[in-house]
């Protein structure tokens, strides 16, 4: 088994027996598993996941959904080396790995693209920060992740436009300072915010995060669901993460702490 990891990479569970390849530039957490929870696909759709990092999203899909195909994309070929090696260790034919950078999405004709252009769903949990907000991590794979140095939301989101056929769904998840902005942005590429959900550690703080679904072509009219709490007030996972966890909680430093290492883990669009 170890015989599949490089130096510097691990093995850690994520239920049912499987297990994901993580490294100190390509992890997960808390915000990972939300939003593969969120926009967990339909059995038989066929999806792409935008900045993969190390796949868990991917692979969280094919785990739970059986979607008929999934494209996990990042343009850090080390990223993408785990990601691979992921999918094979967990026998998940149905996915596929791609080294490309999203604005090729936008500027390659239909038949020059390596996947198709009417997906049901795409995915990203994108960069938190635009270039020239807050300091930089050194470590470029955790720069990538964290600041929008690859590229912007907006050609993550007018990318994943190109890809959905009509009605299909894109999901992120931003900070709220970034609610507004991403609204404006994802109307102006053809994307309708259809549903929200706001994030916060305990019932008496604001919401530090919100996960949104909008829809290519949707009317307009959005749906905000409950407010996530991830934290009982002893400090303990909320009933609500424990079933989001599911049978990871029990082999994951995050049943302790769910609002720990937010936004750490090194996908890139």
């Amino acid at each position: 088994m170890d015989s599949i990891l490089l130096p510097g990479e691990k093995l850690e569970p994520f239920g049912s027996g499987n297990q994901v390849i993580v490294s100190a530039v390509h992890h997960f957490s808390t915000d990972t598993i939300l939003l593969a929870d969120f926009s967990m696909p339909k059995k038989g759709s066929r999806c792409a996941e935008f900045g993969t990092g190390c796949g868990l999203i991917s692979l969280l899909w094919c785990q739970k959904s059986a979607p008929e195909k999934v494209w996990a994309i990042d343009f850090q070929e080390d990223a993408c080396s785990q990601a691979r090696r992921s999918a094979s260790l967990n026998h998940f034919s149905e996915m596929s790995v791609l080294s490309l950078d999203l604005r090729k999405i936008l500027e390659l004709p239909a038949k020059g693209l390596p996947l198709p252009l009417n997906l049901d769903l795409v995915a990203c949990n994108p960069p938190y920060q635009p270039t020239d907000a807050g300091q930089h991590n050194q470590i470029q794979g955790k720069t990538s992740a964290r600041h929008e140095t690859g590229c912007t939301f907006r050609e993550v989101a007018s990318s994943a436009a190109r890809l959905l056929r009509w009605g299909g769904r894109f999901c992120c998840c931003l900070p709220p300072r970034r609610l507004a902005e991403s609204f404006s942005v994802l109307q102006d590429v053809g994307l309708e915010p259809k549903k929200m959900r706001l994030v916060q550690h305990r019932a008496q703080n604001q919401p530090f995060l919100f996960l949104l679904e909008s829809r290519r072509g949707g009317n307009s009219g959005m749906e905000v669901l409950p407010t996530l709490t991830l934290e009982a007030e002893n400090g303990s996972c909320s009933p609500e993460m424990f079933k989001i966890y599911g049978d990871y909680k029990n082999k994951s430093s995050l049943s302790e702490n769910p609002s720990a290492s937010l936004k750490q883990q090194g996908g890139s669009v």
